[in-house]
């Protein structure tokens, strides 16, 4: 009896061992599938997927610009003071080239719309880097108005002078 209760125990410490063994090599075969796994999604989906976006983005067009013709006007100013004035180069940014030849025959009512504005300013209203913006994206809402329905995207200043 002593012999079968030793077989016994002898025969479940296998099973119990064998299993144990088994389950290690599974995980393990698991774990090496997962990782080769990973890496082949990644190589498919991910890396491909990110060349063709990059291959398909076509590079951005430069804009073009359109040169307005100088402008000399006189600020507002109280009576008694020193008459100041204001010189100003600007160009129009527009976003394609074939947008210019739609602004070129509005450039006298742009020219008009732009002196009407400037000889209403005061020299206070153009000081400091926060005057010349509220001045840029003005001119940028009036320009946009005379010339619609093209459209400008910006207004740049290559010349500022008051005296």
């Amino acid at each position: 009896m002593a012999d079968n209760d030793q077989a016994e125990g002898v025969a479940e410490g296998t099973e119990a061992v064998a299993p144990k063994g088994k389950l290690k090599l599974i995980i393990a075969a698991v774990a090496v599938l997962a990782i080769i796994g990973g890496g082949a999604a990644w190589f498919f989906f991910l890396r491909h997927h990110g060349e063709e976006m990059h291959a398909e983005a076509a590079p951005p067009k430069p804009p073009s610009y359109v040169e307005v013709p100088d402008m000399l006007v006189n600020l507002v100013s109280l009576p008694g003071e020193r008459v100041q004035y204001l010189k100003v180069r600007i160009v129009l940014e527009v976003k394609e080239e074939k947008q210019i030849e739609a602004i070129k025959p509005t450039l006298p009512r742009v020219t008009d719309i732009f002196q009407t504005y400037l000889r209403e300013l005061r020299v206070s209203d153009l000081n400091g880097s926060a005057g010349l913006f509220r001045l840029k994206e003005e001119l940028t809402r009036r320009v946009n108005v005379a010339v619609s329905p093209s459209q400008v995207s910006a207004v740049l200043f290559k010349e500022v002078v008051v005296q």
